[in-house]
């Protein structure tokens, strides 16, 4: 399992923050802390590439992924 910080510029609210963890729960992710202020998602996953569709198809996609 791989950790990862993922720059989400679109992230602007809580609305958002809300959207993307729906969207993450959906597919299964609950390792996720999501920084509004900073617009990151921190997440631990198997499948980094369902995450970046997934966010994507909910107009949320990310700029950055930097692996920890």
């Amino acid at each position: 399992m791989g950790k990862y910080i993922l720059n989400v510029p679109n992230i602007s609210c809580e609305h958002c923050v809300m959207r993307i963890s729906k969207a993450l729960e959906e597919i299964s992710e609950e390792n996720f802390k999501i920084n509004l202020e900073e617009k990151i998602v921190e997440i631990e996953t198997n499948n980094l590439e369902k995450v970046k569709e997934k966010l994507s198809e909910i107009d949320y996609p990310i700029s950055e992924v930097k692996e920890l």
